[in-house]
């Protein structure tokens, strides 16, 4: 399922959280309403952590992970990193990266096998990318925005990717990720897929203004929701198909 969300009047969920598939971490300082809907959500399958990065909120922004570990910034206090590091599951290591491009999370975008990283980024931090998060490193453009962590948003089954992402370009990324590409929009038209929207690999949450169009887009690239209406589709699909032909 895809669920709406707003941090304090603020659409862009991407910036205030970052989800994987084994923790998710939220800015503090939010509403009630804001941390109830990710913890309604994800609770009972992974740890949601309140903190901050770098005395700072845009968390999602500041830091790239997924179900084998999370870097963050070198601007990342003891306190935080210690009280992160405590909330993590085990088998997730933290990193702090000595890095020039230090908004990790605009600069980087992955799944739990691969990332795609701006073409300047550091070649120690993409050694530090591919040994702690466990991802073959490519340095690639979204729709010619070096920026790669703000224009696409990547899960296990699939990512969404700038609108204005040529053909062309989205064949070859998707042949580096291996999964499905879409190119679309989030938040009513948004092209700044990664600052409105997170995703793991069984629920997204997008900013409340994204419509039922770019919902229903998102859930179906992401396959997210039942499992088992897609599969009847599939199958009736087949079936219509057999029977025209």
């Amino acid at each position: 399922m895809a669920v709406r969300a707003q941090f304090e009047g603020n659409n862009e969920i991407g910036v205030f959280a970052k989800l994987t598939n084994a923790y998710c971490l939220v800015a503090i300082g939010g509403s009630e309403n804001f941390y109830s809907i990710f913890e309604g959500e994800l609770s009972e399958e992974i740890p949601v952590i309140h903190t901050s990065i770098a005395g700072c909120r845009i968390i999602g922004r500041m830091c790239v992970g997924n179900r084998h570990g999370l870097l963050v910034p070198n601007t990342t206090t003891d306190q935080e990193l210690q009280h992160i590091r405590n909330s993590l599951p085990d088998s997730v290591m933290i990193r702090r990266v000595e890095e020039r491009l230090s908004a990790l999370g605009n600069v980087v975008a992955c799944n739990d096998y691969v990332a795609l990283a701006h073409p300047d980024l550091d070649r120690e931090t993409e050694e530090i990318l591919a040994d702690v998060l466990k991802v073959e490193v490519f340095r690639q453009t979204v729709a010619d925005n070096v920026l790669v962590g703000s224009y696409c948003s990547l899960s296990n089954q699939g990512g969404v990717v700038h609108s204005k992402t040529s053909v062309d370009a989205q064949d070859e990324l998707s042949s580096l990720l291996q999964v499905p590409l879409v190119a679309g929009t989030v938040n009513r038209g948004s092209d700044v897929i990664g600052g409105g929207m997170v995703v793991n690999d069984w629920t997204a949450f997008c900013g409340l203004d994204t419509t039922s169009t770019e919902l229903s887009v998102i859930e179906s690239v992401f396959k997210l929701g039942d499992s088992h209406p897609s599969a009847i589709t599939t199958k009736m699909r087949d079936s219509l198909i057999d029977s025209m032909s």
